[in-house]
């Protein structure tokens, strides 16, 4: 090993160090709290009683994954002196605001006197914050000693296959929140049968904005505080659990959205390891799930669960809508993508390496190397990676059939192919993407080893931000679909892109192999 990769080894396991500290002294009553007699520990998605665990009370055994080395990795601590839509403030902690809706009694104690009465008995009872942006105007928020009331929350039960629930309105699906649907134990006896939040800090830190149905601010506004006697638990989740809800759960570049949220929402709040998730929505399983299950520790619907389920600390991450990546398409993010390396040594608020640590997570994720910086070349030579768009059965109120971006797609595919067999210059190896027909491993595997990505503008392009840093991308774009998704996602990320707009939905095979024979030759071949 040279000095250069042991260099990056011992700072990258500083930064890791320095991560668990900061996470333990910020939730300092995270483990004080006085466990009930019957509680659970999480071992996956099943829980078992604490009388199969006789040690439960002085260890409890982690069920979570560890956060991967990534490359890109850049510190996530708080900073107050991220500016107002500079780039980390759009794609990294921005959220600088911090506001203590709850503390627990212990907290108290310290800043009063360990003498003072806070009104009731018991353990330090729970504690919610929130961190807010600026920039994004939305928030992340935490809790400790958290209740679930699934009975309380009205949906479909979520995670049917999509067979079985064929026509299910999308209104069934996603959850309408009755008052208690979460409680929050509290030990001051004045706090009891409150609302958590009152409109004016929904309104001030949870901003609807354009979002017709915004859950997570639904989800606050439905906790309520409750006293000790009545805070009574089937199950207890000990580990950081974050509650998502998601919307366009089937499209791909909305589930990026809401993958890049979960991930910096873990970060932000400084998790040790990466977190268990809760869906609470009503949504049936889809493909997606894979990749969902390979970024974070353990999956599960909140409507599987039978009974009240506590959480010693929970999570809840903004809306995909709220993201960057989705902001991004009605108002102007002057960033771009560069090596984490320069700026590390040189900040600057106009670039950002924060898309690359996050295709680096996917990647790593699925067990894929992340540690290389040129795209290996196969025997056959490079890839060029043709992403197609197919038909397929997507969720309940989806016919089969996808809309064409590209008539002639079929025909420009074979001529590519057909010309790459006589390209003298050196071999290439033209990947036929029929993403509908591959696992999300097997679609993240051929991403990562193009050299050029070719596609017609559509929900499969969201891939390349598990690209390679020297990935090409080439697109095919429509008259009628004219977006900017992908080619913001690539200069974010840093990446080469190249449009080919077209007139209608026709594309010329000949104008597309002489765009694609300029960028390899580019590349060298």
């Amino acid at each position: 090993m040279n000095k250069k990769k042991l260099k990056i080894l011992l700072s990258l396991f500083a930064l890791n160090s320095i991560t668990l500290y900061l996470y333990f002294s910020s939730h300092p009553d995270h483990f004080r709290h006085n466990f009930p007699k019957n509680h659970y520990i999480t071992t996956g998605n099943r829980f078992s009683s604490s009388e199969n665990h006789p040690n439960l009370h002085s260890s409890v055994v982690s069920q979570s994954k560890p956060w991967p080395i990534l490359p890109s990795y850049l510190p996530w601590s708080q900073n107050p002196n991220v500016g107002w839509r500079s780039c980390e403030g759009y794609f990294g902690n921005g959220f600088t605001r911090k506001i203590d809706l709850l503390k627990t009694s212990q907290e108290i104690h310290r800043k009063f006197g360990e003498n003072r009465d806070s009104g009731g008995g018991g353990g330090g009872g729970g504690w919610f914050r929130c961190f807010f942006s600026e920039t994004l105007q939305s928030s992340i928020c935490e809790g400790g000693v958290i209740r679930m009331n699934p009975e309380k929350i009205l949906m479909s039960k979520g995670g049917e296959k999509l067979e079985k629930v064929i026509g299910r309105g999308e209104e069934e699906e996603l959850p309408i929140f009755e008052n208690g649907a979460f409680e929050i134990e509290v030990n001051e006896r004045t706090k009891i049968g409150k609302k958590l939040a009152d409109e004016n800090f929904l309104n001030k830190y949870l901003p609807e904005g354009a979002i017709s149905k915004h859950t997570m601010r639904e989800l606050i506004d439905s906790i309520r505080l409750v006293g000790a006697n009545n805070f009574h638990c089937s199950e207890w989740i000990e580990e950081p659990s974050l509650l998502i809800t998601r919307f366009e759960y089937a499209n791909l570049f909305h589930t990026v959205t809401d993958w890049y949220s979960a991930y910096a929402t873990s970060r932000v709040t400084g998790l040790p390891s990466r977190p268990h998730l809760v869906f609470v929505d009503g949504h049936c399983e889809t493909q997606l799930e894979e990749t969902w299950r390979a970024l974070f520790s353990s999956l599960t619907y909140a409507k599987n669960f039978s009974g009240p389920v506590c959480f010693r600390h929970a999570i809840l991450s903004p809306l995909g809508y709220e993201t960057a990546l989705f902001k991004g398409l009605s108002e102007s993010i002057d960033c771009i993508g560069a090596p984490a390396h320069d700026l590390w040594q040189n900040p600057n608020d106009r670039k950002t390496a924060r898309l690359s640590e996050f295709g680096e997570m996917i990647r790593a994720a699925f067990g894929f190397p992340v540690d290389r910086q040129n795209i290996p070349r196969t025997v056959t030579g490079p890839n060029v990676l043709f992403v197609r768009r197919e038909d397929y059965l997507a969720h309940p109120r989806h016919g089969g059939k996808v809309q064409s971006r590209l008539s002639n797609e079929q025909e420009v595919f074979d001529s590519i192919k057909s010309w790459s067999l006589n390209h003298t210059e050196c071999k290439l190896n033209v990947i036929n993407g029929l993403f509908a027909h591959m696992s999300m491993k097997e679609q993240v595997r051929a991403i990562q080893d193009a050299s050029v990505i070719v596609g017609a503008h559509g929900a499969g392009l969201t891939h390349i931000v598990s690209a390679a840093p020297k990935a090409v991308i080439l697109e095919i774009i429509s008259s009628e679909y004219r977006r900017p998704h992908f080619a913001l996602i690539a200069h974010w990320k840093g990446l080469e892109y190249h449009p080919i707009d077209l007139e209608g939905s026709y594309a010329d095979p000949p104008v597309v192999i002489d765009k694609l024979s300029s960028i390899l030759k580019s590349l060298g071949c």
